[in-house]
């Protein structure tokens, strides 16, 4: 009889294995209610696309959700352009796909009625941020201010969210975001802010599986990420996000953002 239940296990846990629930994690450039109302519908169609369980997945802010991608806590994770660059190096993650017809561009925004409108009148000022390694929301604006010789002391408040309600409370004269966060923006919010300076686009952020993952897995993933913006059911949360769709993506794909010779995360 023992002999018959370890057989019957060894034979079980290949399966098992094979249904094992995948985590997505999606990094909080917004509030984690936010992101799971945002985020949850799509990540239920993609369970049901590839016949096995995805579980939405975030941390509190930035810097721990880099700490779980270093980990490679997450099965399949949606990181920004400079997160790519650093995590497909070590632990390996793999480019399955990215935003269709989107570049990332990084803005600095002002309150509309603060009289601001170039970036020299925020001389000596202190300056809301995301986190030290947001790509175009901070490394991108600090990177202009400071070759235009602008002097500020950045304060990091955890998500683009965090950004644009602390100005647009006048906590803070400016701070640095992203195009698509800020349209998304509910408009109670993004009425009483405008950006005076955006940076150029590239390459947006990526989803990427994490080396387990198998190849036949990844292929399931990216075909249903291919056909996302044909369903009635995740229709709505896209609109939210500013995201027509997702193609397919390569990992030569993010070279204009390593051509940047970035190191903070090094």
């Amino acid at each position: 009889m023992k002999k018959y239940l370890a057989a019957t296990l060894l034979t079980l846990l290949p399966s098992l294995s094979l249904s094992a629930p995948l985590t997505f994690g999606v990094v909080p450039q917004q509030s984690a209610s936010r992101l799971a109302q945002q985020w949850a519908p799509i990540v239920s169609y993609l369970s049901s696309a590839i016949g096995q369980e995805v579980i939405f997945a975030t941390t509190p802010d930035i810097p721990s959700y880099e700490e779980k991608l270093a980990q490679g806590e997450f099965d399949i994770a949606y990181m920004n352009p400079y997160h790519y660059t650093v995590f497909s190096q070590a632990p390996g993650y793999r480019a399955t796909a990215k935003a269709k017809d989107k570049v990332i561009k990084g803005i600095i925004v002002v309150r509309k009625d603060s009289q601001i409108t170039e970036l020299t009148q925020l001389q000596n000022q202190k300056l809301a941020f995301p986190s030290p390694a947001a790509f175009a929301a901070t490394i991108l604006t600090q990177s202009y201010l400071k070759s235009a010789n602008i002097e500020f002391t950045p304060s990091y408040v955890s998500s683009h969210d965090s950004v644009y309600l602390s100005v647009a409370k006048g906590f803070f004269p400016a701070g640095g975001g992203i195009l698509r966060t800020f349209n998304a923006l509910p408009e109670t919010t993004r009425k009483q802010l405008v950006p005076i300076w955006t940076t150029k686009g590239f390459t947006p952020h990526a989803i990427a599986v994490h080396p387990r993952i198998t190849a036949e897995t990844e292929l399931k993933l990216k075909a249903a990420l291919e056909q996302l913006h044909t369903s009635p059911m995740v229709k709505t949360q896209l609109e939210q996000l500013k995201i027509k769709g997702f193609v397919s993506a390569q990992d030569s794909d993010w070279d204009d953002v390593r051509a940047l010779n970035i190191k903070i995360l090094d």
